[in-house]
């Protein structure tokens, strides 16, 4: 399997698992289920379970496992975006080329779909066949990531941070919760799923997962300049428009460009060592480098 069908693999394997393990629309409060549905189950890059099960490989975690770990940090990610996209926050009216959830259906129904998701995650973690100190550990690594020292913190201080300058240290530490958080989550939880590597192997990952994070957004800071509308699937430009600092803005377009370059190097050495069963962990880095939407 090339790396781009395990790649597509591992999205059909995701969808199959947010269909179980969401509410069917069917059921009451039906409204809110079919808007549930409606946020997880309209593609996306799949990211996060991507690097779930790609460091579920480093383990030898079974993929049952690893279906319910990714489904958990894609629930949280996805009501992330929810809130992320309404009024009171960034006013999107795009994800993923579709209309956002607060458009689709309404303010209220939004705010519900995110705090329904969050809580949906770690009922699907619960319910992970793993032994209770393993499933105590994922509740942990994504609570932690979730919260206001990872992506909510994060996103406060990306509120606070519109109109004014931040130097390189106050960015880094801005996106290392905002974006890097839940990105090092998906690589340590796909880890601990294994129940198999030693603290040491898991440090190494860890390493890799908080590099990957910063990566993943000096290359969405590129985007968003460089990129279209139509080939982000969201509205290009929005990061300028509402005059928030980005590693663009901060270090210049070539700059930018060039830590990129050092953050995948980082990246490949930290993970050299894993031999075969990390390659899709090395894939992944290139890929996001690569990427254009």
């Amino acid at each position: 399997m090339t790396f781009q069908q395990w790649m597509q693999h591992v999205r059909q394997r995701t969808e199959l698992a947010l269909d179980h393990h969401l509410p069917l629309a069917s059921h009451n409060p039906a409204r809110l289920h079919e808007a549930m549905r409606y946020a997880c189950l309209n593609g996306g890059k799949r990211l996060r379970p991507i690097l779930v099960h790609a460091a579920g490989a480093v383990s030898g975690a079974s993929s049952e496992v690893l279906d319910a770990c990714a489904s958990a940090i894609e629930m949280i990610h996805v009501y992330s975006l929810v809130h992320d996209d309404m009024p009171c926050m960034d006013d999107d009216t795009l994800r993923r080329g579709m209309p956002t959830c607060h458009v689709q259906f309404d303010e209220a129904t939004a705010l519900l779909v995110g705090d329904a998701l969050q809580t949906q995650a770690f009922i699907t973690l619960t319910n992970a066949p793993l032994s209770a100190n393993t499933i105590k550990e994922l509740v942990a690594t994504l609570a932690r990531a979730s919260g206001a020292a990872g992506m909510a913190g994060g996103q406060a201080i990306d509120l606070g941070a519109v109109g004014k300058p931040l130097n390189e240290a106050e960015l880094e530490q801005m996106h290392i919760m905002k974006t890097g958080a839940l990105i090092r989550a998906a690589i340590r939880m796909g880890a601990l799923a294994g129940e198999s590597l030693n603290q040491q192997e898991l440090d190494r990952l860890d390493r890799y997962g908080k590099a990957l994070g910063l990566l993943f957004q000096v290359v969405d800071d590129i985007l968003d300049c460089t990129g279209t509308t139509e080939a982000l699937g969201k509205t290009a430009g929005k990061d300028a428009a509402a005059d928030k600092p980005t590693y663009v803005s901060l270090m210049g377009l070539t700059g930018a460009r060039a830590f990129a370059d050092d953050l995948l190097a980082q990246t490949q050495h930290l993970i050299a060592d894993t031999g075969e069963s990390g390659q899709r962990l090395k894939d992944i880095a290139l890929e996001i480098v690569q990427r254009t939407h």
